[in-house]
């Protein structure tokens, strides 16, 4: 029992080479031997070691570049039951991994954690923090790795969405993953400049109803038509789905579940059913636009990662190493200022729900109150100014009374301005 292992769970994110890359040369270069466990739990958890690639420095020196996992991935869930989890620990026990590293989201960190604790001490568990919607209880300013290149990938094809939308005079709704956290959908958003972004996180009740996500894109639409603009790009977090109330779910009943009791988000006809809801609404206020939905997801998470993910990745993977082979164990690793800093596993659990803790977008924050304020969307200023009130009203063929009265709840939630003083 003296191997170090390395598997990868959950959906791919750029920067797992890299990872995979530094810690099996760091643990080579002290003479462990490294063992690639393909395909996350899957194998494993169903006694099957055969899936194992032994990992050497020739194969390791130039991986960082690359983008997807030479080890592969999968959402194999060794927690469910517990033959799967003592499956997991004679598999271990058989290919002699002493030390192991995940790297992985919250239920790749929570599945850690159980074969951590289940082994009594008999092997010592370090997670590296993976995933492109920027939610695992890190500091405030310190994202997950993978998080900067898929924003970056993002932004690249909104620029274009951006580009055609003026060309065509069309609007675009871009659906970004983040199944409950806005982070990507922000960071793309306020980084290229689209039009308005929508996040779970602006709105308080546990149900949002579909009404309210169309009528908050329909005088975004209006208020860039009294301009005399007919395109636009909003970019919306995939999580809204699973905000949404019953009564407007009954077309995404049935979606598949991945291995976490998930459902599988990018499968969902999400953007089709808020396109059709917003055509039908805009005919209702007698505004024609054409508008096209537009998912990215899978396009971002395989990219090459950018240098930040690159160097970010490879320094996470030497602490990984270097951490668990000097003992370290039961914990997730980070960077602080430059700085390595374990977090324990004790520290990771919510305890209301006895899983991994969610990070979410601080909408009182600067971050968010800026992104807000570029965007083009109805404001609880715009009521304060007869004149605006009085220009959008005329484009949606009502009085301004009339508009005030239908359209006034959706600035009720609006976070107050942020103070900027000296």
């Amino acid at each position: 029992m003296s191997n170090l292992g390395i598997l990868v769970g959950g959906g791919p994110a750029p920067g797992i080479n890299s990872v995979i890359a530094a810690a099996s040369i760091r643990s080579l270069l002290e003479h462990v031997d490294v063992i690639g466990i393909r395909d996350g739990f899957e194998a494993i958890m169903q006694d099957d070691i055969s899936r194992v690639t032994p990992l050497t420095i020739e194969a390791m020196s130039r991986l960082h570049f690359r983008g997807g996992s030479t080890l592969g991935t999968s959402r194999a869930n060794p927690t469910k039951k517990r033959e799967s989890m003592d499956a997991v620990l004679r598999s271990l026990e058989k290919l002699g991994i002493a030390s192991l590293i995940t790297i992985g989201g919250d239920d790749t960190a929570f599945s850690a954690m159980t074969v951590s604790k289940a082994s009594g001490g008999k092997v010592r568990v370090v997670h590296v923090p993976k995933t492109i919607d920027n939610d695992l209880d890190l500091a405030p300013d310190v994202d997950t790795f993978g998080y900067q290149t898929a924003r970056h990938v993002g932004v690249g094809l909104v620029q274009n969405l951006m580009t055609d939308a003026k060309t065509t005079s069309r609007w675009y709704l871009v659906i970004a993953m983040g199944r409950t956290a806005g982070h990507l959908a922000l960071g793309i958003g306020k980084a290229a400049g689209a039009t308005l972004t929508l996040i779970p996180e602006e709105f308080p009740n546990p149900e949002v109803p579909l009404r309210e996500l169309v009528d908050t894109l329909s005088i975004a639409i209006a208020k860039r038509y009294a301009e005399g603009r007919k395109d636009g790009v909003a970019v919306l977090a995939e999580g809204l789905a699973l905000r949404l109330r019953n009564d407007d779910l009954k077309d995404l009943k049935g979606a598949e579940l991945d291995e976490h009791g998930h459902v599988r988000l990018a499968e969902l006809p999400f953007g089709g059913i808020l396109k059709d809801a917003l055509a039908k609404r805009l005919k209702e206020i007698g505004i024609k636009v054409t508008v096209v939905s537009k998912d990215i997801g899978y396009e971002l998470r395989c990219a090459d990662p950018i240098p930040m993910d690159m160097e970010y990745c490879r320094d996470l993977g030497y602490c990984a190493a270097k951490y668990v082979l000097s003992g370290g164990d039961a914990a997730m690793i980070s960077l602080k200022g430059g700085h390595f800093k374990p977090i324990p596993f004790s520290e990771m659990l919510d305890p209301k729900t006895g899983k991994t803790k969610v990070r979410l977008v601080d909408i009182y924050s600067a971050r968010y109150a800026i992104a807000r304020r570029y965007m083009i969307r109805l404001r609880r200023d715009d009521f304060e100014d007869s004149g605006e009130i009085a220009k959008l009203a005329k484009v949606c063929g009502m009085t301004p009374e009339s508009f005030t009265s239908m359209f006034h709840y959706l600035v009720d939630n609006e976070p107050p301005p942020y103070p900027l003083g000296s």
